[in-house]
């Protein structure tokens, strides 16, 4: 599945495009989704707490911190009200170290997963760069493509579109935060993927099994950028989870630069 990428921006040039189509900056994410996810993580549930076994117990305010720290906004928790924010650079900075870690994996022609519980958003960042990973001679895996899985919201189906892991029923692609999936994907893997690109529950399993792992997380997501700050994921990238499919293709080309031997700007 090909899809056609702007020219790789300027970070400057990236940066206003964060701002103008609301993947970073004031975003539409509230600041009470925030705080309450954070709690919601912390009590363990499965949806919040994508699949991580974290390393020691953590309090509220360290947790909220660590979000202000990677994704930005206020870490008081006296603030909840409005809307939160996510860096611009911030952002920028993760995307790089993402870009480095795609090069990187992309010269050893490498086996590359990537999933999203995401598809109306998240969807197009990834399929560019699955298609950009396979001309670069990397093997991009689909274990577990068609088994079905329980989730706690029912019987669903895995199902790869243009390499990318999805879940859904019998006709619809899913938002999905569990972790069910890549415990199933990754069980059926006649190898283990030596990098996974993903988001929620897919990016969390992966972290947890020891995979290098590139994870996408709104504010709202603290698990992942807890994950991180313990080393189970090498990178995670603070955007929007949910803009219009088009705003994520300048990340794509930003994301993929390297891999032409193009310098970083």
């Amino acid at each position: 599945m090909t899809v056609r990428l702007p020219p790789a921006p300027s970070r400057e040039q990236l940066v206003a495009h964060l701002v103008e189509s609301r993947i970073a900056g004031n975003v539409a994410t509230a600041r009470q989704s925030n705080l309450a996810n954070v709690q919601k993580m912390l009590d363990r549930d499965p949806d919040y707490w994508f699949g991580l076994e974290l390393g020691r117990a953590w309090t509220f305010q360290e947790v909220l911190t660590v979000v202000a720290e990677r994704v930005g906004g206020d870490p008081a928790p006296s603030r909840d009200g409005g809307s939160d924010t996510i860096d611009p650079p911030l952002c920028v900075d993760a995307l790089g170290a993402a870009a480095e870690l795609i090069a990187a994996v992309a010269a050893d022609r490498g086996r590359v997963l990537l999933a999203t519980g995401h598809p109306t958003g998240l969807l197009a960042l990834y399929l560019p760069v699955a298609a950009a990973l396979e001309a670069a001679g990397c093997t991009v895996i689909t274990p577990a493509a068609e088994q079905w899985v329980q989730v706690p919201a029912g019987h669903r189906r895995i199902r790869y579109v243009g390499g990318i892991a999805t879940l859904g029923t019998g006709g619809d692609l899913l938002h999905t935060h569990a972790p069910e999936p890549m415990v199933t994907v990754l069980a059926a893997a006649a190898e283990p993927p030596d990098l996974v690109v993903g988001d929620h529950g897919w990016a969390g399993v992966a972290g947890q099994a020891g995979l290098r792992t590139v994870g996408f997380a709104d504010s709202n997501d603290p698990a992942l950028f807890v994950g991180a700050v313990e080393g189970k994921l090498e990178v995670a990238v603070p955007l929007d989870d949910n803009v219009a499919p088009a705003a994520y293709l300048p990340l794509a080309a930003y994301l993929l630069r390297r891999l032409d031997g193009s310098q970083p700007h």
